[in-house]
């Protein structure tokens, strides 16, 4: 198995978005003393969003139009939601979390994934809309 190394395109993506304040440099994570994420487990595939919904209002009444979004707003949609699960977590520290939630995620379960499959599962559901875009 492969280590992922620090400048993976999703760890630095990752890394950026979960800082509020602060500087990057100090903020990375070291290897030293536990197993490293493999860059299977850091896939995007299990992450990505490949459908969004969007409120369109029609006839006096609102309907949740599924619209296909490119990879990069996927991307950027699925580490928004794995930060999010990750904060909402219990537990000692964020990186604790985040790397909880990732593992989850990997597995196919957690928080994020379980938003990805409603999103999915709505967009499904109101498929009849698509025409609306």
């Amino acid at each position: 198995m492969e280590s992922v190394p620090l400048e993976h395109e999703n760890v630095t993506e990752l890394v950026l978005v979960a800082l509020r304040d602060g500087v990057e440099e100090g903020r990375r994570f070291s290897n030293e003393e536990r197993d490293p994420m493999t860059s299977k487990e850091l896939n995007e595939e299990p992450y990505e969003v490949k459908i969004s919904l969007k409120a369109r209002r029609v006839g006096g009444s609102t309907h949740q139009v599924p619209i296909e979004i490119g990879s990069t707003q996927g991307k950027a949609l699925a580490i928004r939601w794995l930060l999010g699960a990750s904060r909402k977590r219990p537990g000692r520290n964020m990186a604790f979390k985040l790397s909880s939630e990732l593992v989850d995620a990997a597995k196919g379960s957690g928080d994020a994934i379980r938003k990805k499959e409603e999103t999915h599962k709505m967009a499904e559901a109101n498929r009849a809309f698509a025409h609306f875009r």
